[in-house]
């Protein structure tokens, strides 16, 4: 399918909540509806974890492919094309296997490292990353420090988020979601004055527990967004019930919530203004409505970078559009 063309849309300054490939595919869009240079992205750090030596940023790398047009569509994450010949030598030596990771790939986690062992935070390491792939819009981690995501299963484990997520495949029942060190994080100043500049903050359809809450999690920053003048929009994750992809409907079902856009509603009643649900869960516009937030139907599934840019460009427009509309 080709590429709809669309004129920018010229709301001011806006910021992306976002992680994971649902929150990569909306920023996309935001980014390929706006002004140059009007989009800052703040990225789940939740899911950062060393490995080979290696500092791995998944959720800021997933974003940061997306927007430079070199993420795997069929993943949505990884870089198109990449190839493992590092990944398999590694094997050869008897290293463990169970995270992939490409080469081309690899040189990103290499250059971090390097960045980060030179003295660079992790903000100034992912802006010379971003400005390397060409991308006019800033990334920022949620945080410079390490807040690392554990999650404690029904069981009675409690396991990193990588081994939760990669090589446990998600299956784990989840009891609650532990954001260790998050007490001993601060706001960045970039973060910062990217939220008081904003003309709109979307919380993009990504995991509510896994990947939004770490972000608000760092002290200060959801009093931050709370207070701030943008208007505040987000898109549920769940659709008809079922995630498009991931665990967030069954951590909604074992959490307690209702697995359904409602429940997400209820998750970010008092915080947003608006919630975007699809046009299958249209039935509970109502009930949503009545959590204090305004709600908006359209579709929601991003199978197409067209779909991306349409959601984009409604999320904007719903932001901003007067309340009886």
């Amino acid at each position: 399918m080709s590429e709809l063309q669309y004129d920018p849309l010229h709301v001011g300054p806006c910021v992306a909540i976002a992680g994971g490939v649902g929150g990569a595919r909306l920023a996309d869009g935001l980014y390929r509806s706006l002004a140059a240079d009007s989009l800052t992205v703040i990225v789940n750090t939740g899911d950062d974890f060393e490995h080979f030596g290696l500092t791995m940023c998944p959720d800021l790398d997933t974003v940061m492919y997306t927007l430079a047009g070199l993420a795997n569509p069929e993943t949505g994450w990884g870089v198109v094309g990449d190839t493992t010949h590092a990944l398999a030598a590694l094997r050869a030596y008897g290293a463990d296997d169970w995270f992939i990771v490409g080469d081309r790939d690899l040189a990103t986690h290499v250059r971090r490292t390097a960045l980060l062992h030179s003295g660079h935070t992790l903000t100034q390491a992912t802006a010379s990353l971003v400005d390397a792939l060409g991308i006019r819009a800033r990334l920022l981690p949620m945080t410079d420090a390490p807040v690392p995501t554990f999650v404690h299963t029904q069981a009675g484990e409690r396991l990193t988020f990588q081994d939760y997520f990669v090589r446990r495949r998600h299956q784990d029942a989840v009891a609650r979601v532990e954001f260790a060190q998050a007490t001993q994080a601060t706001l960045t100043h970039a973060i910062s004055s990217a939220v008081d500049a904003a003309e709109t903050i979307v919380f993009c359809p990504s995991n509510p527990f896994l990947s939004i809450e770490p972000i608000l999690s760092v002290p200060g920053l959801r009093a931050r967004i709370a207070a701030a003048r943008a208007r505040k929009i987000g898109v549920s994750p769940i659709i008809g019930g079922a995630a498009v992809k991931g665990p967030a409907a069954d951590m909604l079902t074992s959490l307690g919530h209702d697995c359904s856009a409602l429940g997400v509603a209820r998750l970010y009643a008092g915080l947003l203004d608006v919630l975007v649900i699809d046009e299958v869960d249209a039935a509970l516009a109502p009930a949503v409505s009545a959590t204090g937030l305004r709600c908006v139907v359209t579709p929601s599934l991003m199978r197409s970078i067209d779909d991306r840019v349409a959601l984009a460009r409604r999320v904007l427009e719903a932001a901003h559009a007067p309340e009886d509309d």
